[in-house]
């Protein structure tokens, strides 16, 4: 029964991670239902979905070069500044108690939550240029640091950043954000594996889950308003954020 939530949870989330983002929101309560620490579901959930993560990354390969090059903004550098921030957010992971973590869970959740209903009305256009260079690089730093420790939202914070630094390029953005979110992910992934805290055979599930659920959504896009998806994504969230908090308490 609990192979079955895994595949179930996998799946699930690579059809809703091809239509609107999300997939952490089932992965991560699926591993703790299925009784692993808290930690272990974070890492080993983080570690099952970044083949796929990859696999987006490099369908954008076409435009990353011209995302990197582009004069308006210091993509290597934030490249650089994902790589480090990723592995200090997962280094924090596994140095947070056990007990601590689990307390903070609730939190989490209707943390990323909140981050991915913002997604639905977050402006596309900002009036004027709020962050400037250096901000966009101190926002990246935080971003970085959030996504390797728990990751939810890091996709809308980092389109959110973009957007208030003026960025306007929805293809150049999307390619930025998933070489950022991969780099991040990828320093954590490393992080994750070599501390021992991955459950091989449930991130090979979720994996293998998250990849066949992709292929659907992607089949199933053009049927699928993706409002409803996020919409299902933000009630999934609230409802698992009281959840945990009730168990908590």
């Amino acid at each position: 029964m609990q192979f079955f939530l895994i595949v179930l949870a996998g799946f699930g989330a690579g059809f809703i991670n091809a239509l609107a983002g999300g997939g952490s929101f089932l992965t991560f309560p699926a591993l703790l239902a299925a009784g692993l620490p808290a930690i272990d579901a974070n890492a080993t959930s983080t570690v099952a979905l970044f083949p796929a993560q990859v696999a987006t990354t490099y369908a954008y390969r076409d435009t990353l070069r011209q995302s990197l090059d582009d004069p308006r903004i210091n993509g290597k550098l934030m490249a650089i500044i994902s790589l480090v921030g990723g592995l200090a957010g997962a280094l924090l992971l596994l140095a947070t108690p056990e007990s601590i973590f689990e307390r903070s869970v609730p939190f989490l959740l209707g943390g990323a939550t909140l981050v991915f209903a913002f997604g639905m009305v977050m402006p596309k256009n900002a009036e004027k240029q709020l962050l400037g260079p250096a901000g966009i690089l101190i926002a990246q730093v935080l971003v970085s640091i959030y996504g390797g420790y728990f990751g939810g939202g890091i996709g809308i914070l980092m389109l959110a950043a973009l957007t208030l630094y003026g960025l306007r390029d929805i293809v150049l953005m999307n390619s930025l954000k998933m070489l950022l979110a991969s780099l991040m992910n990828a320093t954590a992934t490393a992080t994750f594996v070599l501390s021992g805290r991955v459950h091989w055979l449930e991130a090979i599930i979720l994996s293998a889950g998250s990849i066949a659920g992709g292929f659907a959504g992607a089949h199933a896009g053009s049927r699928i308003p993706p409002l409803y998806v996020r919409l299902f994504v933000i009630v999934i969230g609230v409802v698992l954020s009281i959840h945990f908090y009730l168990k908590s308490a």
